[in-house]
């Protein structure tokens, strides 16, 4: 069956393209100046956290008309960058995102009201975070070198008591990996929570 002879033109994706481009109507300059500059700010946040940069001093170079899309695309970038303190690395990203965002906001109370929290949040991930991922990784490592050893039994009878490296089986490590993610987002909802805050705040 002919669905055009029908009367039913099957759009393409270029033709349902340019109609959602008629119906958007003129690019506005707010829209124009957005589009180029919350990328710059993006960069210039990617280039923070990489390199020794003073960021007060580079925002100082922006004019007022666009300080803001600059300030917005900086901000989304070093809010990606504040993570639970899995290692030390992750802790250094972390506080150096959070006095990013410090030099981005005016507010610098209610952001600091929030860094409480996320501080809060680490250290709780850490302090009791770390006795109870620990106790988990011992509890299915036993539970874990059971099951092995009892599969080889069956498989090869009761001599089988074979030393097997279970930190290193493939299964293991995935479990692991899916109890230690189950773990990790507890913190990062409310983590996520924090810093929709600090988007918010001006």
């Amino acid at each position: 069956m002919n669905l055009e002879s029908e009367g039913n033109h099957i759009k393409s994706a270029r033709e349902i393209a340019m109609e959602k481009v008629a119906e958007m109507g003129e690019v506005t300059e707010e829209e124009r100046l957005r589009w180029k500059y919350v990328p710059e700010g993006e960069k210039l946040a990617a280039k923070y956290m990489n390199k020794d940069l003073n960021l007060a001093a580079e925002l100082d170079k922006y004019d007022k008309a666009v300080i803001g899309y600059i300030k917005a695309g900086a901000s989304d970038i070093l809010l990606r960058n504040i993570d639970l303190p899995a290692s030390d690395l992750a802790l250094k990203n972390s506080k150096k995102a959070m006095e990013g965002i410090k030099t981005l906001k005016k507010d610098k109370v209610a952001v600091e009201n929030v860094f409480s929290k996320i501080r809060n949040i680490f250290s709780h991930y850490n302090e009791q975070g770390e006795p109870q991922r620990r106790q988990a990784y011992e509890q299915l490592k036993a539970e874990f070198g059971a099951k092995v050893q009892e599969a080889l039994k069956q498989q090869l009878g009761t001599a089988a008591n074979m030393k097997i490296d279970i930190e290193n089986q493939p299964q293991f490590q995935e479990e692991w990996r899916r109890i230690q993610s189950q773990f990790d987002a507890q913190y990062r909802t409310l983590l996520n929570e924090y810093k929709q805050e600090l988007a918010a705040i001006d």
